[in-house]
């Protein structure tokens, strides 16, 4: 059995480390409110973009813009991957790198290509066999709009010069504080669900006309695509680290119980031998 101070150090230790993941619990609490706050209030704009950018190509041949049309073979596919900047966060950025790599062995026939949004997620996928035509490592947990546009222009440059054939987004999409799973959003070419136009349904007149308006709109759309799935994605960070550190602070809590019960024993047990030497002592002495 270890010594009593040994035991009493590693006690000291491991509640040192629960005052540490205590306050990183509480401090991912604070930033996922505020996260998923921004995600929800771009929620509605993103849900009015799909709707109207869906409803103009339910108006035009499919061929009218390179956005919507499919190419005959796809050789090259580029996927960008969302992960954090930093770990202890569960399973937050495995789960993508799990989807990454079941999507590729999906399309072996392709050559895929990543573009890396968050330093984990490069730090093992870009030591593999995938070409990394861009990496974004330095968000640190927070991005804005015009940071966003900047990868979606970049996604679409990849598109446009035929660097890829079609372009996904891997994320993990935020359902709850403590439920994320990881998704696949294909980006380019634009699939967006053909639906039967109901009774009720308002026809527009667009002026000018829809093939104009979607070659404005389009690339807004997938600027905006990109940039909601990193909010979902820092929102969804942010409540996994949070139960992690929690849980790590129930374990931790655990740990000390246990030690503190052996510290107990082993403290009794020298106790009971000292009072053995002085019994022993004393008898001898009479003796």
């Amino acid at each position: 059995m270890p010594g009593v101070m040994d035991i009493k150090r590693k006690i000291k230790s491991v509640k040192n480390t629960q005052k540490i993941t205590k306050a990183m619990k509480m401090v991912s609490a604070a930033r996922m409110r505020k996260a998923e706050e921004s995600m929800t209030n771009a929620r509605a704009y993103a849900n009015k973009i799909y709707e109207l950018v869906g409803s103009m190509a339910d108006r035009v041949e499919a061929d009218s813009h390179p956005f919507l049309t499919a190419r005959k073979e796809v050789k090259n596919i580029c996927l960008a991957i969302i992960t954090s900047d930093k770990g202890l966060c569960g399973a937050f950025n495995s789960n993508v790198v799990k989807k990454t790599l079941a999507f590729a062995r999906e399309n072996q026939g392709a050559n895929i290509k990543l573009v890396c949004i968050g330093k984990k997620g490069f730090d093992f996928l870009g030591k593999k066999h995938f070409e990394v035509l861009s990496k974004y490592v330095s968000f640190g947990g927070k991005i804005t709009y015009d940071e966003a546009n900047e990868i979606g222009d970049r996604l679409v440059e990849f598109y446009m010069n035929e660097d890829a054939d079609e372009v996904h987004i891997i994320h993990n999409e935020f359902k709850s504080t403590a439920f994320q799973v990881a998704k696949v959003t294909k980006v380019l070419p634009l699939s967006l669900e053909k639906k039967e136009a109901a009774a009720d349904e308002t026809d527009y007149i667009y002026e000018p006309q829809a093939e104009a308006l979607l070659k404005e709109i389009m690339p807004r759309y997938i600027n905006f695509t990109v940039f909601f799935s990193i909010l979902e994605s820092i929102a969804g960070e942010h409540g996994s680290r949070m139960v992690a550190m929690d849980n790590a602070a129930r374990n931790a809590g655990e740990v000390i119980s246990k030690l503190t019960l052996t510290f107990n024993k082993a403290r009794q047990g020298a106790i009971t031998k000292e009072i053995l030497d002085i019994v022993n002592g004393a008898e001898a002495l009479n003796g």
